[in-house]
């Protein structure tokens, strides 16, 4: 289902990562079972002056944090305005608890755009589980994989 500016917006706002390290542009798609997000990684992103210096690549753990971001936080923060529970927004940080099975298949250069869908494995007390993946703008599959987040409370 496309997904609503309003709602879009919401999700975006209670997103934590932010510039430098947020890697979601947009979430077109959205519903119960799935999401789908963009990112266009800019040429001048810092972890390309290392990564590696006169051909640049976009780091596995760079794409695996995008495939998060948007198939495990946004889609985790739509999970919980499902359940009513907006209010723990506030209160929550998704962590990382595992990335499992996940392969990458073709690099990703400065100025790619590309699109990362996430589907629901199951939701269960601020657990989320999804299948991830990741595509250029012309449908090459660049990573997938099975990743699992937790909100929890920090600090």
């Amino acid at each position: 289902m496309a997904a609503d500016n309003g709602l879009v917006r919401k999700i975006l706002d209670a997103v934590p990562q932010q510039h430098p390290f947020r890697f979601i542009d947009d979430i077109t798609e959205i519903d119960e079972n799935g999401i789908t997000g963009t990112y266009r990684f800019r040429p001048d992103e810092s972890f390309y002056a290392g990564h590696f210096p006169g051909q640049p690549i976009t780091p596995g753990v760079i794409l695996i944090e995008s495939m998060a971001q948007v198939s495990v936080v946004a889609f985790g923060i739509y999970q919980l305005m499902l359940q009513g529970d907006a209010g723990k927004m506030k209160d929550l940080v998704t962590l990382f608890s595992m990335v499992e099975g996940v392969e990458f298949l073709k690099p990703v250069y400065p100025g790619d755009k590309v699109i990362i869908r996430g589907e629901k494995i199951y939701f269960r007390k601020s657990n989320l589980k999804v299948s991830a993946s990741m595509e250029k703008e012309d449908g090459t599959v660049v990573c997938h994989g099975t990743l699992l987040g937790v909100g929890a409370r920090i600090g």
